[in-house]
């Protein structure tokens, strides 16, 4: 699959999973860490990346968040380094990615690898380079909400040759989809563009993860993943077939898709400014991926309903500091109270769509409940 927006082409340095969490997994284990050796990631983040940190054998420490960015707070690092610590997560939350270079250098400082969570942030820039270019390796996803889709899947980039013997060997031994998990990749993918729109998509929304919950359906994340830390069973698997067939269709207009999302973007913070509303700053934009805008809201149920009665489709990320997940943190070896501003903006944040052509109807509805807008 060639990746168009990328500047490096050999081929060598990517590798394909079944979802993007087993791409961090698969580097985490050909690292060769001792068991509870130590990760640092963001406080604001979704639970399957300390799942994959648990199922390698290591311990997850999560550093707060800068709320201007909702990355980790470059500043708050090296307080959480110790003696077992052996990585260094960054991530691009919503599509943002931010102080890359400062990391880095606090990094090599501690002899620390780092990783690029780009998860969200699949055609951003950072200094003029793509997402995923500058740490040591960078895993990505090309889930249903992504800037391209196969349902699921993800990706792995490793930028240092060191790493890279390790990868292959750990790579080799994962299993490939099977013929009926292809089928229901594609079955997926055509039922979500025919039936899911803006009339249809909040009770979409609840079947898909009702659905994913109870592991009836290939669901971003299977009930296991958000109630215990057991690894699932065919965890380990590349990317099939089908969703190889479905990248590839989608990154012929992944252009046109990133230029939508800037302008919705735009659009957003213009609004947002005007009316004394928290907005992204503008001089983070040039490299904002935009996966999702997000904005923080007062009461974030009364603003679901009246989005839900007016077809207006946004996404709740983040719930928890490891979304989905609000009880038991501590499974997790999340201690409430150690992020506090990761914990305060996920009671307030609500995550507005950039991916459609026209967002008047958007602008229309936050006209009408801006008194509930922070």
């Amino acid at each position: 699959m060639k990746h168009n927006l990328f500047k490096t082409d050999d081929p060598s340095s990517w590798f394909y999973f079944w979802k993007g969490r087993v791409a961090l997994f698969c580097l985490l284990k050909s690292l060769n860490f001792n068991k509870q050796d130590e990760v640092i990631l963001p406080g604001l983040t979704c639970v399957v990346v300390p799942n994959a940190i648990i199922y390698a054998g290591l311990t997850p420490v999560y550093v707060d968040i800068n709320p201007d960015t909702y990355n980790m707070d470059v500043n708050l690092i090296e307080h959480k380094i110790t003696k077992r610590t052996k990585a260094i997560i960054m991530q691009n939350t919503f599509g943002l990615s931010t102080n890359v270079e400062e990391i880095i250098a606090i990094a090599k400082k501690h002899q620390l690898i780092t990783i690029d969570d780009c998860t969200h942030g699949y055609g951003g820039y950072y200094n003029d380079l793509p997402n995923g270019h500058l740490a040591d390796a960078a895993f990505f996803s090309s889930q249903w909400n992504k800037p391209f889709s196969t349902v699921i899947g993800g990706y792995l980039k490793v930028n240092n040759p060191k790493l890279l013997d390790g990868v292959k060997e750990e790579y080799r031994s994962y299993k490939k989809p099977s013929l009926s998990q292809n089928v229901k990749i594609i079955l997926l993918y055509y039922i979500k563009k025919v039936f899911v729109h803006p009339r249809t998509y909040w009770l979409a929304i609840a079947c898909y993860r009702w659905l994913s919950r109870h592991n009836l359906i290939l669901g971003s994340s299977q009930g296991r993943e958000i109630t215990t830390v057991i690894k699932p069973k065919s965890y380990e698997m590349k990317l099939g077939w089908a969703q190889m067939f479905l990248g590839r269709q989608q990154l012929k207009k992944i252009q046109k898709v990133l230029e939508i999302r800037q302008e919705s973007a735009r659009l957003f913070s213009d609004w947002l400014k005007k009316n004394n509303k928290k907005y992204v700053k503008l001089k983070y934009h040039k490299n904002h991926a935009w996966l999702k805008y997000p904005i923080e809201v007062k009461d974030r149920g009364k603003f679901f309903q009246n989005a839900e009665k007016a077809n207006i489709s946004l996404g709740d990320w983040f719930i928890s500091p490891i979304h989905p997940v609000t009880e038991n943190l501590n499974q997790w070896d999340y201690q409430k109270g150690s992020c506090v501003r990761a914990e305060a903006a996920s009671a307030d944040l609500v995550n507005l769509p950039t991916d459609i052509g026209s967002i008047n109807k958007i602008i229309h509805f936050l006209e009408e409940n801006k008194d509930l807008i922070k």
